[in-house]
């Protein structure tokens, strides 16, 4: 009796209930899988930081586990290996502009490190820097078959919505590295972002077939289901990656704390409406990653919505410095601030938000909760906090979806009805003004020298 899945059940299994995926061709794939390396950074060296990574279309990167077997690549020197950890360490806590110093530094000890390059492209490609891609490319330059730079710089195109550049390298890459489960992985991925859901299936099969073991090749057959709403089809794959199939002693689960995959299920029962599932599945993405942005905010916004702003806090105050130009991530770091009282920070993270977006309907909605709720705002007058509540309110209403059902015409008539407050108090507070005087009669003419009525002839 076999104790695990066969090889190439994975696939099987979704081909016999999608007509999007392929069939097996039923053999049994012969190489070995590939082992997790650690970087060649001497002694002390730890797995480099994995690349961005997001939901909603956002294009995954490497991860830990898909690092090559190093084939007597050199070791950075010590001085560069130095560089190195203090990244390595700078990232870990969420400080990227350190992080991004110390592997530049690295790079300039030891100018052929070739994953300190890929080290720091991931660091500058989450800070927006435009020297990512020059960095990922240096890598693959040093060395040619380095899958995490080549991988990286393919996600990095597809971000910037260059997909069939994308395509381009990752083909060229796959016919120089055949046996590269990687490459086939990431090309099925920008098969899926170009909509081309059955080449995306087969080319993740493939993959597999390669290197049965190889998880984000797993997790990329149920994002392209997700994206293509076969959601039953997702969370079949996703129960093969987290939790195997029954009896689990022969069938065991793949990749049980796989934090994208977990993510992914968090998303589908969310969307399901399943609200316990999903934030079990988001805090366990957390946990497994605490640099996984997306699976920080999904987190965060079910505590905010069950007014849980104290834990919620970290969470985004995280985010934002693993990717500081998450919008979600700032705008609902400022409604906790707001929840907790701290309305000068909220405001100026809304006022963030404002300026990336100016257009975005939920920013103004909270902002006119705050200029309504808050005590004092700082720098604002109460006649100009009510004010701008009413401006925002307004302009919510004005972007919101057509047929939106919410509580913002309430929340501007509390709005009318305090202006009106204050504006009849600021009335009853003026002075009354004094009463006019009493009109007096006026004085007689004067009186001529004689006493008589003055003489016309003589008043000419």
């Amino acid at each position: 009796m076999k104790r695990r899945l066969p090889v190439t059940l994975f696939a099987s299994l979704l081909a016999v209930t999608s007509p999007f995926a392929l069939a097996s061709c039923g053999e049994e794939a012969t190489p070995p899988p590939k082992a997790p390396t650690r970087p060649v950074a001497g002694p002390a060296a730890t797995a480099p930081v994995q690349a961005p990574y997001g939901m909603n279309d956002t294009p995954s990167s490497a991860r830990p586990y898909d690092l090559p077997a190093e084939t007597g690549q050199p070791a950075m020197n010590a001085r560069a290996a130095a560089f190195y950890q203090g990244g390595l360490q700078s990232f870990a806590t969420g400080d990227l502009v350190n992080a991004r110093a110390q592997f530049g530094q690295a790079t300039q000890a030891d100018p052929r490190a070739h994953q300190a390059f890929y080290s720091l492209g991931v660091v500058q490609e989450r800070l927006r820097d435009a020297g990512a891609g020059a960095s990922y490319r240096q890598a693959f330059t040093l060395v040619p078959d380095y899958e995490p730079a080549i991988v990286a710089y393919a996600m990095l195109l597809a971000r910037k919505s260059q997909l069939g550049e994308a395509e381009r390298l990752l083909n060229e890459k796959r016919g120089q590295m055949p046996k590269s489960a990687a490459i086939a992985a990431t090309l099925a991925e920008i098969k899926s972002l170009q909509r081309d859901t059955g080449s995306a299936q087969r080319i993740a099969q493939e993959a597999l077939k390669i290197n049965p073991d190889y998880r984000p090749a797993m997790v990329i057959i149920a994002r392209d289901h997700y994206r293509n709403r076969r959601l039953d089809l997702a969370l079949y794959a996703l129960q093969a990656i987290l939790d195997g199939f029954e009896p689990v002693s022969e069938n065991p689960p793949r990749d049980r704390d796989n934090a994208e995959a977990l993510l992914l299920r968090g998303l589908i029962y969310r969307e399901q409406g399943q609200r316990a599932a999903a934030l079990e599945e988001f805090r366990k993405a957390v946990t497994r990653r605490p640099d996984l942005v997306e699976a920080r905010v999904q987190l965060a916004t079910y505590l905010l919505e069950a007014g849980n702003a104290q834990e919620a806090l970290p969470l985004l105050e995280g985010a934002v410095r693993f990717d500081s130009e998450h919008v979600a991530a700032h705008l609902n770091l400022g409604d906790a601030y707001r929840l907790l009282e701290r309305y000068a920070d909220a405001k100026r993270e809304f006022d963030w938000v404002l300026g990336r977006d100016p257009n975005l309907a939920q920013v103004h909605y909270d902002l006119g909760l705050l200029y309504l709720f808050a005590p004092a705002v700082p720098g604002m007058t109460p006649k100009q906090q009510v004010a701008e509540a009413i401006k925002s309110l307004t302009r919510f209403q004005e972007l919101r979806n057509k047929g939106q059902r919410d509580d913002s015409e309430e929340l501007l008539n509390r709005a009318k009805l305090k202006e009106g407050e204050l504006n009849a108090a600021a009335a009853a507070a003026q002075p009354a003004a004094p009463p006019a005087a009493a009109a007096q009669p006026a004085a007689p003419p004067a009186a001529a020298a004689d006493g008589g009525v003055p003489d016309a002839a003589t008043d000419k």
